[in-house]
């Protein structure tokens, strides 16, 4: 692989790389304070990490090259989840550079020159070396390639390997890092033989339960006791890592109405008729369609719906199919031509750069030359090595197989097209190609198609009315209760709670970003400023609520844990009914309160899941810790309340192998330890992030 092609191929990869490589691993928390300090933040400033400043000017790249990188792995455009990924990838990139920055120096952290040149190109270099200058047919390292983009000078690539470098280095810091972390986590062969037990010591008991589902939720008086004894005693569950927003919202829906359906069936009928009789199937296309597809021959399956591509590939040439609905839009497809391809092609090339040689002329005219000399005998691979800008001229311009849509379409064509042996000249955007196509595998139907789509959407009259509907109920609802309004208007009220404020998405909501942003400019109890616009609807709301990070008050989470305060009172009566039925044996209890004795075999302790109830943490926990033959207290549990006997236990057969149980738990425990190291680096470090201001 040559320069060129891997800035090409490789380049977009690098900058991300750059900012999120392994950093992001270390499973990057949320310790960050979000909300109304950043108003007093300088304009540009999208935040900052224990005083060191982060401006829009050098984080915004970042995020556009992760946008950018998702658009290559994932196809489409880009949404609100896609830029809250990219902006949330940016971040904790940028809280991994300060913070373990910081930490490899206070630890005297380094990589000397020696190791940065023995990871480039040593015997063991960098995962990063051996992924981006392997080549991809044999998986091998080229060294050849890989000391050409190390000695190169050209700006570009210059600017790449600065890049390329600076990341092997902070890779290198960060496996020192977690070498250290790691090294420091010990097991005792005593906490290895419990470990061991409680993944295979089996227990067998019977039990019988009083469902919380018995007692009706309506027959449950809570009292503000029981509130606050349920929230006292699980404090810890309320803590929130960092500040949430809820609202509620009301939408007018700009869905395509009865008429507006009619109206484009009418306009895609016609449409239709015009293109079975269009002279320019491909202007047609490109004109009419809301999706353009290429024209040009493509396999079956590339269509991106099943019920269409078995339909069209059926067909003849000639043939004429729809217009069809399918979901959202209505669907219109002539079939120009027909024919069978190859699967896959091999073929090798030597690519030419007109700018090298002069022009275009030029260009053409030794593109013709060489094919001229290939027809007569002339050695390809050697005409490669000198005359190909290519990194593939390396191997002789060899390509290796490649199936439809991995090249440029006159590469392609002109691949798929020819037959085995021949030698075709093409230009792209790259440069003239001269083509050699070794072998052609496999052989399968294609279909040049002329497609046409148009969406099925609301007609302007739709939309107009829905925005002047939300309209006036934002202009009402100011200065009034905002769901007594909604209910009075008939309007229904949705909510999303826990909204943080960088996330790119709420409850029944597709691109909520603008409306996010202005609910953490706003007090509790406003009317947010705006319209909003969704794909299908138009959205008016109103911020109900502010948590702040910490741990929230019992006003905050009442209406949250009113279910769980619902079945801790009804424990405590399960608990007396239980307590009423005596101290004799199970099945007596059993009898007594018209319940059945249910038996449960070979249990363990790390996987206290009852067959067919629930995971009962509580109730498995008391059995291991219970002797045989004895009536269990009352034990309170996530369906309901426990009474147990133990039958017994099967111990396992001592441990075979000290040393790899230890070895095991200490590699789980080392990955915890490196997420608790940077969690505690977050948690001591002061951050403010104002990113809710930028995206």
């Amino acid at each position: 692989m040559g320069i060129m092609t891997f800035l090409r191929n490789r380049a977009g990869y690098i900058l991300v790389f750059a900012i999120g490589f392994a950093i992001v691993a270390f499973l990057v928390g949320d310790a960050i304070n979000v909300g109304k300090p950043f108003w007093s933040a300088n304009q540009k400033v999208v935040g900052s990490i224990d005083g060191n400043e982060i401006s829009i000017d050098e984080f915004g790249p970042k995020v556009d090259q992760g946008l950018n990188q998702m658009k290559q792995q994932y196809g489409g455009s880009v949404n609100a989840q896609m830029t809250a990924m990219a902006v949330d990838q940016a971040w904790n990139a940028e809280l991994g550079r300060v913070l373990l920055t910081k930490e490899y120096e206070r630890l005297g952290l380094t990589v000397s020159e020696d190791e940065l040149v023995d990871l480039l190109q040593g015997q063991n270099p960098s995962p990063l070396i051996r992924q981006y200058f392997s080549n991809p047919q044999t998986g091998q390292l080229d060294r050849v390639t890989l000391m050409n983009f190390l000695k190169s000078k050209e700006p570009q690539a210059l600017q790449q390997s600065n890049m390329l470098q600076q990341e092997i280095t902070n890779q290198a810091l960060q496996t020192k890092y977690s070498n250290l972390i790691k090294n420091s986590v010990y097991v005792t062969s005593l906490e290895a033989t419990d470990e061991y037990n409680n993944r295979n010591k089996l227990a067998n008991f019977k039990y019988v339960s009083l469902d919380y589902a018995s007692i009706p939720d309506a027959s449950v008086k809570l009292t503000d006791a029981d509130y606050s004894n349920y929230y006292d005693q699980n404090k810890a569950r309320f803590n929130n890592p960092q500040e949430t927003r809820a609202f509620e919202y009301v939408t007018f829906s700009i869905s395509p109405t009865a008429a507006d359906s009619l109206a484009i069936k009418n306009q895609v009928d016609k449409l239709a008729a015009d293109f079975k009789v269009a002279k320019n199937d491909s202007l047609f296309a490109a004109i009419n369609s809301d999706v353009k597809v290429p024209y040009t021959y493509l396999p079956k399956g590339k269509l991106g719906d099943p019920a269409l591509d078995s339909a069209v590939f059926s067909m003849p040439a000639g043939s004429f199919y729809g217009p069809k609905l399918s979901g959202s839009a209505y669907k219109v497809v002539k079939v120009v031509a027909t024919r069978f391809s190859p699967d896959s092609v091999k073929a090798s090339h030597i690519l030419l750069d007109p700018a090298k040689l002069g022009g275009e002329d030029r260009a053409i005219k030794l593109a013709d030359s060489l094919k001229g000399l290939i027809a007569k005998g002339g050695n390809f691979a050697e005409l490669a090595k000198q005359y190909s800008i290519d990194g593939s001229k390396d191997q002789g311009g060899e390509l290796g197989t490649f199936a439809r849509g991995a090249m440029v379409p006159e590469f392609e064509n002109a691949a798929f097209d020819g037959s085995t042996g021949d030698v075709k000249v093409v230009k792209s955007q790259f440069g003239y190609h001269i083509i050699k196509i070794e072998k052609q595998i496999g052989s399968s139907k294609v279909a040049k198609l002329a497609y046409v789509e148009k969406a099925l959407t609301a007609s302007s009259k739709t939309k107009d009315a829905a925005y002047k509907a939300a309209s006036n109920f934002l202009s009402d609802v100011k200065g009034n209760d905002f769901a007594k309004l909604a209910a009075q208007k008939g309007f229904k009220v949705a909510v999303a709670d826990k909204v943080a404020a960088t996330q790119g998405f709420a409850a029944g909501l597709d691109n909520p970003r603008k409306l996010i942003q202005d609910a953490y400019a706003a007090d509790k109890g406003d009317v947010l400023p705006e319209i909003y616009s969704m794909s299908d609807a138009y959205v008016v709301a109103h911020l109900t609520g502010i948590s702040p990070k910490g741990t929230l008050p019992l006003a905050d989470v009442k209406n949250e844990i009113k279910p769980m305060v619902i079945n801790e009172v009804k424990a405590k009566m399960l608990k007396d009914k239980l307590a009423a039925a005596g101290k004799g044996s199970l099945d007596q209890i059993a009898a007594k309160v018209s319940r059945p004795v249910n038996p449960v075999q070979n249990i363990v302790f790390a996987n206290p899941v009852i067959p067919g109830v629930a995971q009962e943490n509580a109730l498995v926990g008391s059995v291991f810790g219970s002797q045989p033959g004895k009536v269990s207290e009352p034990v309170q549990g996530e369906r309901g309340v426990y009474v147990y006997s133990v039958d017994g236990f099967t111990s396992p057969a001592p441990i075979a192998n000290m040393f790899k149980q230890k070895e095991t738990m200490i590699l789980t425990l080392g990955q915890r330890s490196l997420g608790a190291a940077f969690q505690a680096l977050q948690d001591n470090a002061k951050i403010k992030d104002n990113r809710v201001k930028f995206y």
